[in-house]
């Protein structure tokens, strides 16, 4: 079947959902499949192709440490006994590392300007706007229902509020990959790095759907959980975004 075709998938099996090997297929039948077991496959056959990329990433990753090892060890061996040396110049890398560990374990004037100001930075991800409305509660119900169902496929995010759900950053780079697939890699993304994936997925989307960073990645990582109202916010000014450009159709009032 062609990467590009999509059909119907109640004309599928498991099999045949297993040789897709493009995202934006299995999503675009994702959200035209109506019936339950359909969607099942569907989800199973997305989660499977998202950790076969993964598991070739590592792989590939895996294979690169190992050549650059091996080929570390015949440059010691041709450089006999000035092995000290040939280290330092077969390893700039390993030096600038250093340096920057350095630099990094000693606080610069700017660093510790801001951990004396770390309170206020902290704080000022709590100040951020909220759109009130009569309806409010059920607004917010439904952009959270919106964010499961968006990101249902995506191995590591369970979302269950606006808060701790996205304090690791993964949820965001899912729902911003959900739309925009070839933008990133998101199997090789790491839950240990929340700044990396914010950065990721506030960048991607600005540059992409035209949202505008209203989260800042160091103030997110500074608090143990981000404040909901901030994430709620955001949330609400991406999918304006998506809306705008054609990529989220919404029900017309009558």
């Amino acid at each position: 079947m062609e990467s590009g075709t999509v059909s119907g998938p109640a004309s599928l099996t498991s099999e045949e959902l297993a040789s897709i090997e493009d995202e934006e297929v299995l999503n675009k039948m994702l959200d035209s499949a109506t019936d339950f077991e359909d969607r099942r496959m569907i989800r199973a056959a997305l989660r499977d192709l998202l950790k076969k990329k993964r598991d070739k990433r590592e792989q590939e990753r895996g294979s690169r440490q190992l050549d650059l090892r091996q080929q570390g060890l015949s440059k010691v061996g041709a450089a006999g006994g000035a092995v000290n040396i040939g280290r330092a110049s077969m390893n700039p890398q390993l030096s600038a590392s250093k340096a920057t560990s350095q630099s990094s374990s000693s606080p610069s004037p700017l660093s510790r300007t801001a951990g004396s100001n770390a309170r206020p930075a902290a704080a000022s991800i709590q100040k951020c706007p909220t759109v009130a409305a009569p309806n409010a509660k059920n607004v917010k119900q439904m952009l959270l229902d919106w964010c499961r169902a968006k990101t249902e496929p995506y191995e590591g995010v369970d979302i269950q509020n606006f808060s701790s759900s996205w304090k690791d950053g993964i949820a965001f780079c899912a729902l911003v990959h959900r739309f925009f697939p070839d933008a990133f890699e998101y199997s090789i993304l790491n839950p240990q790095k929340p700044k990396d994936n914010f950065q990721l997925a506030f960048s991607t989307a600005e540059r992409l759907a035209g949202c505008p960073p209203l989260l800042d990645p160091e103030d997110l990582v500074r608090m143990q959980e981000p404040d909901w109202k901030c994430v709620y916010t955001y949330i609400q000014e991406f999918y304006r975004c998506l809306v705008e450009k054609g990529l989220v159709k919404t029900k017309k009032r009558t």
